[in-house]
């Protein structure tokens, strides 16, 4: 680009007038001794020299005495200058006072008309030292609270998005460090007030400022639950979530919660017991006296006839009747000392019928896998037998429900060890939870008392009882009680 020829050019006395007025310090060096000839006030002002004063100085008058700052690598500076026509360096002068200051200075090389000289042009960036001080300082102290703290932050953006987390709140929400954190809720479930919520209701609430609690499902762990707050930032358009591990506390609330349950369930057990006792002692007579008439009956029918064998069989029906009651009333009295030996595949095959009765209307195929040599084991018969119906009467209302392709209930019996045991499979939805942790159903119409009975029944008989899931689906119930060897 050509200059504008009717511009007025500009003198000499112009250029010293701009070196004076600059803010940038300015020193001129003879290129072959490296002594100064000429300062601008900038210069004179800060290092608090005249240009007269100046001009018989060396080096080490005016630089720190530091070693890095010696008079020989000071002239190696400038002479790089000379040599390649520009060099810069960080270089601390000391002033006329005393006080040192660091400098970014860079040399250039000029042609004057008396000869080559070093133009050297520096300020002051001590403050700008003392800043980037106090950034790395701050610094320090943002990683100290990001990654050595024990309080669990997140900041995240207002689609509900994570930013940034602290290293101790990687773990809690089972993220990966090092990864993409994504939303927030596809690490934990969002709650407000005790009730699951989302996203877009908390961030409404975040006004500036609203509690939140999250509730984290870990693979194969207990639950983990956090709390604390959601605060809008006002100087962005970020959120800084800060949360407490609280779950100690909540699974200490669901322990005390079970426990009452528990102590809610030993009551009404006790009430059945007081029940059973009653109903047992008022049964017995009227169970004999049945049984006496239809013996006077039977003695009336001919031998062959159906009303005969209708007879029959209804004693045999008030015969275990009767059997079941005094079991009920040796068992809720005191059945500490278990002397019977039964075969579990013998109670296994009384109990079939009525499992059949249960299992057909519903569509359920029963399949037996019984044990080839006999399971003798010391238990209550009766009791055990129930336990059994029990299992299997759950398995198949469990299965009513399902495709009826699943419909499929495995009884099995075997030893294992010195224990007889029974399972039942089914293929049905599986467990939620632990059924031997709550005391009352699910069912619409059940009584709630089914397992817990059975419960009762084994661990009275120094046996134990358990269900699982299992892993081609459905769900496995079983017993074991002590072999009778």
């Amino acid at each position: 680009m050509q200059a504008d020829p009717r511009a007025p050019e500009l003198t000499a006395q112009d250029f010293v007038t701009m070196a004076h007025a600059t803010r940038m310090c300015v020193l001129l060096h003879d290129a072959a001794t490296k002594d100064i000839l000429w300062a601008n006030p900038a210069a004179c002002e800060m290092l608090e020299w005249s240009v007269a004063e100046l001009r018989p100085l060396k080096a080490n008058d005016m630089s720190s005495s530091a070693q890095q700052y010696d008079r020989v690598i000071g002239r190696a500076w400038l002479q790089e200058a000379v040599d390649k026509g520009a060099s810069r360096i960080e270089w601390h002068y000391r002033a006329k006072s005393g006080r040192v200051i660091p400098t970014d200075a860079v040399a250039v090389r000029v042609e004057l008309e008396r000869g080559p000289a070093v133009l050297v042009q520096f300020r002051d960036i001590e403050r700008e030292q003392e800043v980037e001080r106090q950034l790395r300082l701050t610094t320090s102290w943002v990683d100290a609270l990001a990654h050595h703290t024990s309080t669990v932050a997140l900041m995240l953006d207002a689609a509900g998005t994570i930013r940034f987390a602290t290293n101790t709140a990687l773990p809690l929400i089972g993220a990966t460090p090092g990864e993409p954190l994504g939303p927030l809720t596809d690490h934990a479930r969002l709650r407000l007030r005790g009730r699951v919520s989302t996203w877009d209701e908390v961030l409404s609430r975040a006004d500036p400022v609203t509690s939140v609690q999250l509730e984290v499902d870990r693979p194969d762990q207990e639950r983990v639950w956090l709390e604390g707050s959601l605060e809008r930032l006002q100087e962005s358009d970020g959120l800084l979530m800060i949360l407490h591990d609280v779950s100690e506390r909540i699974h200490g609330q669901v322990r005390r919660e079970r426990e009452m349950h528990r102590e809610n369930y030993l009551a009404r057990y006790t009430a059945m017991g007081d029940m059973a006792m009653a109903i047992a002692h008022e049964l017995g007579q009227p169970l004999a006296a049945a049984a006496n008439f239809l013996a006077g009956s039977r003695a009336a029918a001919p031998a062959d006839s159906r009303v005969g064998y209708g007879i029959d069989n209804a004693v045999r029906q008030i015969e275990r009747a009767a059997t079941i009651v005094s079991s009920v009333r040796a068992f809720v009295g005191h059945l500490e000392h278990v002397q019977q030996v039964a075969d579990l595949n013998d109670i296994l095959e009384e109990c079939l019928y009525f499992v059949g009765l249960r299992a057909g209307p519903a569509g359920v195929e029963v399949r037996v896998d019984r044990s080839p040599e006999p399971v003798l084991v010391r238990c209550e018969r009766v009791l055990t037998g129930q336990v059994v119906l029990n299992l299997c009467f759950n398995a198949i209302d469990e299965m009513a429900v399902c495709d009826p392709q699943r419909r499929q209930l495995t009884v099995t019996t075997r030893i294992d060890g010195d224990a007889g045991v029974l399972t039942v499979d089914d293929l049905g939805r599986g467990l939620r939870h632990d059924p031997f942790e709550r005391t009352f159903t699910d069912k619409e119409h059940g009584s709630g008392i089914g397992l817990a009975l059975s419960y009762r029944i084994i661990t009275r008989q120094h046996g134990a009882i358990w269900g699982e899931s299992r892993d081609e689906g459905g769900s496995r119930f079983g017993f074991s009680l002590p072999l009778a060897s």
